[in-house]
């Protein structure tokens, strides 16, 4: 071939072709040209250009020196205006809002029919916000507890707060329900009652828990947690009831949205709680998460700690009013005054955790940052009160001093120091309160024998042995130091012996039945009066 043009050709030879010469014509092509003129040559029309590749095409041709034929003219701009405008008046996208109900969930039908929702935002679009719909919710905590936990809801403003069995119930809105898991001291958990309906058996809790809009909170982008209680209920088996529960859930999300989420037992993204009574099933949304005696501060906890609810519930029973000096003369790990340093500074218990709300759909990260800057703003800058701490064990005392650090306290919140709790002595001014966990039966003379070896963790004071004589003798130690010096104080003592008052040789006010998980205990009221056992410096 014999070619003058200077740009890069293929030079695959054909198969069959004869050597040109000056008769042959044209010079003869292959490919989509040569399928191009050979069209061209039978006078069949050429197939119609797309608009947007006529300029780029034609610009390619002038340069070869060639025009194409059959090129279609794009038209006038003006002619095509009004198509553009007509694209730009269509309504814009919005997710599932165009196809809500009356009550904005969007319709079963809806939803059923089409394709698996979107990931990401649109999945939270669907639903509108749920800052003025209320819900009826529960407050769990220790039992011996619901009386203070009431008084504490209605503080914070909640409406229709009645106690109950380990709980307290209430009404409230998505905002009142962060506000719940961010303030309350006293609480396990806040749960939101999202169904109730009779059921006689596990088909029956299946149905429920299927026409349950889950989706509204959760989706298969959450890692799912089903949990499951009952009292007096028929149910033969907890587990198949959670199971049952979950195929339910996982079931309605699969038709609704083409997926179903994934079952995790230790971090799950969002928690379900069933109740089962004699012939109902209550469906509760687990808003709070890990438990919330979790404060996030305390890592060093010994073998069986005072939970920081527990220890907050025991200072609301004993009447502490927050501004009195408070006396810890077996303070362990240090709960009951950080936790009385927090009620005093005004902090939220849930300043420094997160919580299961946080993970679910729409969340309102704007709302939620406001509501615990609004709760720093409250925060008071020092204390006005002596919060004292001691223990014999030294060991105990700096696991103590580390807590208070980690909670953000500063040196001189709590004083700590290691002391006999025969051996202490009330601050100055007027008198205060003792609220304490000690240990007891063989551990509390153990504790004075082995101090020096750091043996003591703050194991909460429970066990199952009873006081031997070496820890009645103690008791009665401690009480000739409260009646020789602590005229006029109260002393909360919290412990598993029933014959504590006898042991100190002091008449009870009150005794409150208390829980510390499954350990039965009293909560013991005394008014320390003087007598004529006094001793002396």
């Amino acid at each position: 071939m014999a070619d003058s043009n200077d740009r890069k050709t293929l030079t695959l030879k054909p198969r069959s072709r004869a050597p040109a010469t000056a008769d042959d014509g044209p010079r003869q092509r292959s490919g989509a040209r040569a399928w191009k003129v050979a069209r061209q040559r039978a006078g069949e029309p050429e197939p119609p250009k797309r608009a947007d590749t006529a300029a780029p095409r034609r610009q390619d041709d002038d340069r070869r020196g060639r025009r194409p034929s059959g090129e279609r003219q794009r038209p006038p701009r003006d002619e095509r205006q009004p198509e553009r405008q007509d694209h730009r008046q269509r309504p814009p996208r919005t997710g599932f809002s165009s196809s809500r109900g009356e009550d904005g969930r969007p319709p079963r039908a809806a939803m059923a029919d089409g394709a698996a929702a979107p990931q990401g935002r649109s999945r939270g679009q669907r639903h509108a916000p749920r800052q003025t719909e209320t819900y009826p919710a529960f407050a769990s905590c220790p039992q011996g507890m619901e009386a203070v936990l009431a008084t504490e809801l209605a503080g914070l403003g909640f409406d229709e707060v009645a106690p109950g069995r380990s709980g307290v119930h209430f009404r409230t809105d998505w905002p009142g329900m962060m506000r719940a898991n961010l303030h309350s001291r006293l609480a396990t958990r806040i749960l939101l009652q999202v169904a109730q309906a009779p059921v006689a058996n596990e088909d029956e809790l299946l149905e429920l828990a299927r026409a349950t809009p889950w989706e509204r909170w959760f989706g298969a982008e959450q890692r799912l947690r089903v949990d499951t209680s009952a009292i007096r209920s028929p149910m033969q088996s907890l587990q198949y009831c959670t199971l049952r529960a979950k195929d339910g859930i996982c079931d309605r999300l699969r038709d609704l949205e083409g997926e179903r989420p994934s079952i995790d037992t230790v971090r799950p993204d969002a928690r379900v709680h069933v109740f089962l009574n004699e012939d109902t099933a209550t469906l509760y949304l687990d808003t709070s998460g890990e438990s919330l005696f979790k404060r996030g501060w305390r890592f060093d906890k010994g073998e069986a700690p005072l939970r920081e609810n527990l220890a907050a519930g025991m200072l609301a029973l004993s009447g502490w009013p927050g501004d009195a000096a408070l006396l810890d003369p077996f303070c362990g790990s240090g709960t009951i005054l950080i936790e009385a340093a927090y009620q005093a500074l005004r902090v939220p218990p849930g300043i420094k955790r997160p919580f299961a709300f946080e993970r679910l759909r729409h969340h309102d990260d704007r709302l939620w940052r406001q509501l615990k800057e609004d709760a720093r703003s409250r925060i008071l800058p020092q204390l006005t009160m002596p919060l004292i701490g001691s223990d014999i064990n030294a060991h105990a005392i700096t696991t103590a001093r580390a807590n208070a650090a980690r909670a953000g306290l500063t040196d001189d919140a709590i004083h700590f120091e290691v002391c006999d709790a025969r051996d202490i002595r009330p601050p100055d001014g007027p008198p205060g309160w003792i609220v304490s966990n000690p240990p007891y039966g063989g551990r509390m003379a153990l504790q004075q024998r082995d101090a020096a070896d750091g043996a003591r963790e703050d194991t909460g004071g429970f066990g199952e042995e009873g006081p031997d004589d070496a820890t009645v003798a103690l008791w009665q130690d401690f009480s000739g130091t409260l009646k020789g010096h602590f005229d006029g104080w109260q002393a909360h003592i919290i412990t598993t012996d029933r014959d504590l008052p006898k042991h100190l040789r002091l008449a009870a006010r009150r005794r409150t039945p208390l829980y510390n998980g499954a350990l039965d205990c009293r909560l013991f009221a005394f008014d320390v009066v003087g007598g004529t056992y006094r001793q002396r410096l």
